[in-house]
């Protein structure tokens, strides 16, 4: 069987040659007669992979030297527990944009540990857009202000970076991480799950700079302390050892690239292509306001959800699979990580203009 073009939200395609290269490492990775998955993560040879993949990472993103990267477990559902945990340090509460289904998941776990302040909502407006920095109503004693550049679920993106003065800047990166450059000393904290640009489902990234930890809140369990994390190298407790293996698979793949920025090209141009489609129909429609869509996750919706059924098997026949909208939205999704080829999207828009032709 051919291999489809996989646009779901997460897990999401990784690239071909990284599959392969675990592949043909499976069995035996580099002559130590073990998969990576067998290896002691305190071992040498396990020991030398995840260092390798520290320092890619650190090198595609410039990351300063003041920053800790940690690899740790969880998803990006308990960073909405740890952030507080960690970076209140004293204060009453935090600032938070509320932007969509993610940005809601997030205030809702902060609340159990402090005082949060929406310091802006679209929620009046089905989360169609983010809100401009003139809407930011940021309390001057905030721990930090933490907001979602993309949400996954609505498609909807920041197009700039939020002004916040001194107040450490917190970001859920998961969808975006990887897609493009960012200048991380902006940033107080970012955290990703890794199953949309990075690789598989199982590992979190962490990026937090030092000055920020150590001072968790009473009572906040070991493994929630970032600082035993950073201490001890990601490897307190037993990592999730092969995803991160399969993420260093694609930090290289990401730099035989060219880097970020022809990353970027490539994802600026298959989002382009999309939305020129949708744009281009009166069949399709895109709900976010065109300053706001996302270069990763795109929903549209179809002239009547009495075609949805139709639409997605002859997506499946043409090999376009995981296109249906999230159950909270309806509709299509068609989500265009790194990892998806440009061909893939090409493929997507001449089925929808086909779609259209005969049943427009």
């Amino acid at each position: 069987m051919s291999r489809v073009y996989n646009f779901s939200a997460g897990p999401a395609m990784l690239p071909e040659s990284v599959l392969r290269k675990a592949q043909d490492e499976m069995l035996d990775w580099q002559g130590s007669g073990m998969c990576v998955a067998e290896m002691s993560h305190r071992g040498k040879e396990y020991m030398a992979i995840a260092a390798q993949a520290e320092a890619d990472l650190r090198e595609l993103l410039g990351v300063p030297t003041n920053y800790k990267v940690l690899f740790l477990q969880g998803g990006a559902s308990t960073q909405f527990a740890m952030v507080p945990m960690n970076l209140l340090r004293g204060a009453e509460g935090a600032d938070y944009l509320n932007t969509g289904s993610w940005s809601k998941k997030a205030i809702s776990e902060a609340r159990r540990y402090g005082r949060v302040n929406v310091a802006s909502t679209t929620e009046d407006t089905k989360f169609n857009r983010a809100p401009v920095q003139s809407e930011l109503k940021l309390n001057a004693d905030a721990a930090y202000l933490h907001f979602t550049p993309n949400e996954t679920i609505e498609g909807v993106e920041f197009p700039y970076l939020p002004e916040c003065g001194d107040t450490p800047l917190v970001a859920d990166m998961s969808s975006t991480l990887l897609s493009r450059p960012i200048d991380v000393s902006r940033y107080g904290l970012i955290y990703a799950g890794a199953q949309k640009n990075i690789g598989p489902a199982g590992l979190t990234i962490v990026i937090v700079r030092e000055d920020l930890i150590g001072q968790p809140l009473a009572g906040t369990p070991t493994m929630f302390d970032y600082k035993i994390h950073a201490d001890n190298d990601s490897m307190y407790n037993t990592p999730p050892t092969y995803a991160w293996y399969l993420a260093g698979l694609v930090f290289q793949w990401v730099k035989d690239l060219g880097g970020l920025e022809a990353v970027a090209t490539i994802n600026r141009r298959k989002a382009d292509l999309l939305y020129s489609t949708i744009d281009a129909s009166g069949f399709y429609r895109n709900p976010v306001s065109p300053e706001s869509r996302s270069w990763m996750n795109v929903p549209f919706t179809l002239p009547s959800a009495d075609l949805d059924d139709a639409f997605l098997k002859g997506a499946k026949a043409a090999g376009l699979t995981t296109l249906k909208g999230h159950r909270s939205v309806g509709g299509m999704r068609a989500s265009i990580y790194n990892a998806m080829p440009e061909a893939g999207v090409q493929a997507l828009a001449a089925y929808m203009q086909e779609f259209e032709r005969t049943h427009g």
